[in-house]
């Protein structure tokens, strides 16, 4: 019982990581997914690449910063 409790551990601790990994990302998709024209940064010559490049580059923090506590 205790091993399968450990198991049952192990994986809700894997998914609360891709969780909290990919919160953000939905987040910052969703407001830009909108349909408004009121977003000052949808009129930027580049402000799609600079988005996905926000959005790799927090998923790689993240990344990271949960190796370095060896969560992941």
């Amino acid at each position: 019982m205790t091993t399968i409790s450990n198991k049952m551990n192990e994986v809700m601790k894997v998914l609360t990581i891709m969780a909290s990994i990919f919160i953000p990302l939905t987040f910052i998709a969703g407001i830009y997914g909108m349909n408004f024209d009121n977003i000052p940064e949808l009129h930027y010559k580049y402000s799609y690449f600079i988005l996905w490049g926000v959005m790799i580059v927090l998923f790689i923090g993240m990344l990271i910063y949960f190796k370095r506590k060896k969560w992941l």
